[in-house]
């Protein structure tokens, strides 16, 4: 399906709807869907798409061919470095501003995101997937945080997203050492949360996605976005938040339909 505004014809993103899960899927199959300007541009596009129809309760994140991702395009790394000396810097910031608004438009949905691993996720591929609420990998997928091995950070929120899952002291290990994960391992540490055949990842993502999602959509998007906050807040900011929230869902059709369905039911 088409989900740009302009109705040009996405190259590097492909997008289905299927009771109600929309899955984006990263489609440069022939360079392990590598990220280039392009790309992301579509992502952006693609998750700013799902994000607003209220036919998509819940988003899979997902690649074509073998690879989930393989981080950042190469070819794109040369271009950066062949710029004037005196430009390197700026480009540069330009482009961390891109790949920081691709990652936050995963990290910032209102619905539920699962990452479908299905093969290698390397470099910003794995901070792509981390990005997401939750991760389902295929046995045998690996995993690196690939960085330092081409003299770089990891820039597209790894050093934020993998210490809240597998703590401080191990993704300090998995960072300065760039040592390639199974998907076994990554699922004792808690850097994936589910592994299943490669054949059954996507039904099982979808499915999980549905279960996911059957809530209220406001109930919840305002859960979300108050647990994304939860480990930087104190106790009190946590209440006022859910305080806020609670005074929206008080108003919502879903609520108010729950509580006249729940005393229907009632005996008197």
């Amino acid at each position: 399906m088409n989900f740009r505004s302009d109705s040009t014809p996405a190259e590097y993103i492909a997008v289905t709807l299927d009771n109600g899960i929309a899955t984006i899927a990263l489609n440069r199959p022939d360079v392990r869907n590598a990220i280039n300007d392009q790309m992301r541009a579509e992502l952006i596009a693609a998750f700013e798409w799902a994000d607003s129809a209220t036919e998509v309760r819940a988003v899979v994140l997902t690649g074509t061919g073998k690879g989930f991702c393989a981080g950042g395009d190469i070819s794109g790394m040369r271009e950066r470095l062949d710029a004037p000396a005196g430009d390197v810097a700026f480009n540069g910031w330009k482009r961390q501003k891109r790949t920081h608004r691709g990652i936050a438009v995963i990290h910032h949905m209102t619905k539920p995101v699962i990452a479908a691993m299905n093969g290698a996720a390397f470099g910003l591929g794995l901070d792509m997937a981390l990005a997401c609420d939750f991760i389902i990998a295929a046995r045998g997928a690996k995993m690196s945080m690939s960085f330092i091995k081409r003299g770089l950070v990891s820039d597209g929120g790894g050093m934020y997203f993998l210490p809240r899952r597998v703590g401080l002291a191990k993704a300090k290990e998995l960072i300065l050492t760039a040592r390639v994960l199974e998907a076994d391992e990554a699922l004792a540490i808690g850097m994936v949360d589910r592994v299943c055949a490669g054949d059954d990842l996507l039904a099982q993502a979808q499915a999980w996605a549905e279960e996911l999602s059957q809530g209220s959509p406001a109930a919840i998007a305002l859960t979300k976005a108050i647990l994304d906050q939860s480990l930087e807040s104190s106790a009190d900011e946590i209440f006022a938040l859910g305080r806020e929230a609670q005074a929206i869902c008080y108003t919502t059709t879903e609520h108010r339909q729950s509580v006249e369905e729940f005393l229907a039911r009632k005996p008197r």
